[in-house]
């Protein structure tokens, strides 16, 4: 009975120090995809294959080493500040009647693979006629 807890208790340790082990294989060093270097990593951005997004490549470089590595940029990236930086976005302000836009002011949230991003940016988009949305309510109320 005693043999039997000793190899019970002999398997999970050996299965926790296995499992040990193949995280720490799996982790991912931070600055550079699994290659060590004792400079820090200097991404470029990411070429799309084909067109302006999807599936494409980033090259890196530390020291004379280089490497290329699998990125994605989102088709509905917004061009003028990159897919590698992140904003958090203000609300929408109020339709200027002159330009028929309105804005958003967006701040730097994170800045991937040390992209050069705009601290602060301003965006802006087309106001969107409100009587169209009203006339297709009204319409959809009629038919019932």
């Amino acid at each position: 009975m005693q043999h039997r807890g000793f190899l019970l208790l002999s398997l999970l340790a050996l299965l926790a120090l296995t499992s040990a082990v193949a995280k720490k294989k799996d982790k991912v060093k931070k600055d550079g995809p699994g290659i060590e270097c004792a400079e820090e990593w200097a991404w470029g951005p990411c070429t799309p294959s084909s067109k302006d997004c999807g599936v494409g490549f980033r090259e890196g470089s530390c020291g004379a080493q280089t490497q290329r590595i699998r990125c994605r940029i989102p088709c509905n990236w917004k061009k003028e500040f990159g897919a590698d930086c992140k904003y958090k976005f203000e609300n929408w302000g109020a339709c200027d009647g002159g330009t028929g836009t309105k804005v958003r002011q967006g701040t730097l949230k994170k800045a991937r693979y040390n992209a050069q991003c705009q601290e602060t940016i301003r965006v802006t988009k087309p106001c969107t006629p409100k009587t169209k949305a009203k006339a297709k309510a009204k319409k959809g109320k009629g038919k019932d």
